[in-house]
């Protein structure tokens, strides 16, 4: 459209006879000449704007020994204002101080040739056809890339952002499957296997002694999710959710871990070493407790008749906790597993950076065991070894 309005423009002035200059040696329709060159070089304004101002220059001043046409000098200057705003960064660079050095020369040249003042006119039409187009070519390239590179920071800010939210969100679901899985899966797993026991053996003491514990589990398991909603709710809901579990509990734990299995043959002891340490900050209380817990839960569910042994150390620099648990095969019911306990220790002592190590051991003659052991420090920054 540039082209074909500069190539028409151009004919309508050379047909009503207006030209730029006159008493030059190519008169008449070698204006002509210039002007379509320079049209043909406007469709070439973007896909090669270097090459089209290399070729239009030579042309422009060809264009002063004929008699010119205002045409031919428009679209001079917009070839090199698009030579600056769409040719490389080095040309955006060079092309302007090129053009204002031979601004300069030409207008001194001039001076010095004509020895009048009014030489400085060709300077100045100098500057307005090269120097101008190719100075505003420079800022409009500017304003645009600064336009670009709000548009990337705003692209990957809110890339950023979102990324940002996604963890957040997947952080958070991850914290609440642990919660819930320890807060239930205890209780709904001691449920199962009484049960189980109730409906598969034909005996009144049997299944009153099942149903009891089915009852106890189901109260308490129904208390560990008030619990958990209440950490769930609105900050401005008037219930408050009860205080997190702590190692003073862990007794009940014990005792409650061995009520659940004793129709299984299994018992349940607690060898505290902590003596008079120091408090443990309460991330790695709760962390110690839920270990316990999920190791209680899993050895009602998959350890054969025996004791589990539950021993917690403190040391100035970490709290150990260390479960070991009968390991072969068992009688009479028991529940299925899907391996989200052991998942759920790791990530939380790995969240304390802390050390995790579960599975079976053998310790001196004695048969094989399985060894849940954690060590989480009590220190903060410091990870032990």
């Amino acid at each position: 459209m540039i082209a074909l309005a500069g190539l028409l423009g151009g004919l309508a002035l050379w047909a009503v006879g207006l030209h730029t200059q006159g008493g030059r040696p190519l008169a008449g329709a070698w204006a002509l000449l210039p002007m379509t060159v320079m049209a043909g070089l406007e469709l070439l304004r973007r896909a090669a704007p270097q090459f089209a101002l290399v070729v239009a220059t030579p042309f422009l001043i060809a264009d002063q020994f004929t008699s010119g046409s205002l045409a031919t000098v428009l679209m001079f200057t917009d070839i090199m204002y698009a030579a600056v705003l769409y040719g490389t960064p080095a040309a955006a660079r060079r092309i302007p101080w090129t053009t204002a050095l031979i601004t300069v020369g030409v207008t001194i040249g001039f001076v010095a040739w004509f020895q009048r003042p009014e030489a400085l006119l060709i300077g100045v039409v100098t500057g307005l056809v090269s120097f101008a187009p190719a100075t505003t070519g420079v800022l409009v390239r500017n304003h645009r890339d600064a336009a670009e590179s709000a548009r990337l920071r705003a692209e990957q800010t809110t890339l950023l952002a979102e990324m940002d939210r996604v963890q957040a969100v997947t952080s958070e679901r991850a914290r609440m499957a642990r919660e819930l899985h320890d807060m239930v899966a205890n209780h709904l797993s001691a449920i199962a296997i009484h049960s189980t026991a109730a409906l598969s053996l034909d005996d009144e003491r049997t299944t009153r002694d099942a149903l009891t514990v089915i009852r106890e589990n189901s109260v308490e398991g129904l208390a560990e999710m008030r619990r958990l909603i209440g950490l769930l709710r609105d900050p401005g809901d008037d219930t408050e959710p009860t205080a997190a579990p702590t190692l003073g509990a862990l007794d009940t734990l014990v005792e409650q871990a061995r009520t659940n299995g004793a129709s299984s043959g299994l018992d349940a002891t607690l060898d505290d070493r902590r003596g008079t340490a120091p408090g443990v900050p309460a991330p790695v209380e709760l962390a110690a407790y839920r270990i316990v817990q999920e190791s209680l839960t899993n050895a009602l569910k998959h350890a054969a008749p025996g004791t589990v042994t539950v021993e917690l150390d403190c040391s100035a620099r970490a709290l150990t906790v260390c479960v070991d648990s009968p390991f072969g095969d068992r009688p009479g019911p028991r529940a299925p597993g899907s391996g989200a306990g052991l998942v759920g220790m790791r990530e939380r002592v790995e969240l304390l950076d802390g050390v995790f190590e579960a599975g079976p051991v053998t310790a001196g003659d004695r048969d094989k065991i399985w060894r849940v052991r954690a060590e989480l420090p009590v220190v903060e920054g410091r990870k032990t070894a």
